[in-house]
């Protein structure tokens, strides 16, 4: 039996789910769930809103099928923490607050205790001090990495501010980063398995030093939006949908030379919190539709629109929305740092990071080649049928089966 400690919502509470129906979680600790305690009230009151505002999204922190009696949750730990991220004026100290939000989730947890646990699960740079503790009991545990190593994305990203000065605000040096760089570090070294998203994940470990010997490569899989069938009267210009925050990291600069080009066939979308400096987002709102950050019940809407995923990401873990995009028949254009599951050629198109050119050809092959489109989208679609919530369960289970003592119990079963 697992406990299982994560803060926010991460995809939608796969994991805590998941071990629920297989029959191996004892606890679920988190720092706010919309199903005890007052949360659970605004979630009530908040019932069929569109809001995308904080109660709509407090109400969609909700791991369904897994019993309250088996949650643990800290609402005035969660909105200490927001407030901070809230209020940091620098690189630095946002980095500050998410060191505290990871050693306070440990404290409380420890505080509480792990029950009849035999193990822990964790997520990086929130799960040291219970790893520790774990280490110390002799119980397993499970580190998850669900981006590359701070050594990777701030290589990566220092490249991005220096060859694209003025979309964002200069990386101002940051003295925590090394300590938040040698957090991860040793929880690596405390944990007996450690599960990375995609290869391009467990190879920043690797790169970064870490135990490569010890990383297992499980992808994931959503319920995503419901899929669309794929429709061959399609409008003339095609519609393509990006997901995610609009900054350096996700690739902006590249998507607006690409809109430059494509502008006059092609219409762009972005939905996602705009993170760039007001001049380039201005920019970048003459060619692309700046939605901004929606609630998540509404990005339904948008998938449906769309005709093509966009995501020429410089780092990521695994993308889920790259996972919802292929659910929803969407071809995927995007990078080998998305750590996504299409395939070149098949579901969409993998190119380089930072190459606005292929970017252009390849979304120019699919808004002149219709069968092409529709092709792909079938492919999509059945790819996305072997990475569901479902099949997700499946690996995660297969892969802590594999490792953990004992391994793990047959009773209950992955919800599909």
């Amino acid at each position: 039996m697992l406990a299982v400690a994560q803060i926010g919502a991460r995809m939608h509470y796969a994991v805590p789910q998941i071990l629920w129906e297989a029959g191996v979680l004892d606890r679920f600790y988190t720092d706010l769930i919309a199903v005890l305690g007052w949360p659970a009230l605004l979630r009530r009151i908040g019932a069929g809103t569109r809001s995308d505002g904080v109660v709509a999204r407090i109400a969609g922190r909700v791991p369904v099928g897994v019993p309250p009696s088996k949650i643990s949750h800290w609402p005035a730990f969660a909105i200490e923490y927001y407030w901070r991220q809230r209020r940091a004026a620098s690189r630095s100290e946002l980095t500050a607050a998410h060191l505290w939000a990871g050693r306070e989730l440990c404290r409380r947890v420890l505080r509480r205790g792990l029950g009849q646990a035999a193990g822990v699960y964790t997520f990086n740079s929130a799960g040291l001090e219970l790893l520790e503790h774990a280490r110390e009991r002799r119980l397993f545990r499970v580190m998850e990495q669900t981006i590359a190593p701070p050594s990777v994305e701030d290589r990566l990203l220092a490249a991005e501010q220096s060859a694209w000065p003025g979309w964002e605000r200069p990386r101002e040096a940051d003295p925590q980063r090394a300590e938040f760089a040698a957090r991860e570090r040793a929880e690596w070294g405390c944990a007996d398995l450690i599960l990375c998203g995609s290869e391009f994940v467990r190879q920043g470990i690797t790169q970064a030093g870490g135990p490569a010997e010890r990383c297992v490569v499980v992808p994931y899989g959503v319920a995503g939006p419901a899929a669309r069938g794929i429709s061959k009267g399609r409008a003339c210009r095609l519609r393509v949908l990006i997901v995610g925050a609009v900054c350096l990291r996700k690739g902006a600069p590249y998507v607006f030379e690409a809109a430059e080009r494509l502008g006059a066939h092609v219409d762009f979308r972005w939905v996602g919190l705009i993170s760039i400096l007001p001049e380039a987002a201005a920019r970048l709102g003459h060619l692309v539709e700046l939605q901004g950050s929606i609630a998540r019940s509404r990005m339904a809407e948008h998938y449906a629109w769309a005709d093509v995923f966009l995501l020429p990401t410089i780092c990521e873990g695994s993308a889920t929305v790259c996972y919802e995009a292929l659910a929803s028949g969407l071809p995927v254009v995007t990078t080998p740092n998305a750590g996504s599951i299409v395939r070149d050629g098949v579901e969409g198109f993998i190119v380089p990071i930072r190459d606005s050119e292929a970017l252009v050809e390849r979304l120019s092959r699919l808004a002149e080649d219709r069968e092409l489109l529709e092709g792909m989208s079938a492919n999509a679609l059945a790819r996305a049928s072997k990475f569901t919530l479902a099949t997700y369960g499946k690996r995660l289970v297969g892969a802590l089966a594999r490792s953990l003592p004992g391994g793990v119990p047959t009773t209950g079963k992955v919800a599909p």
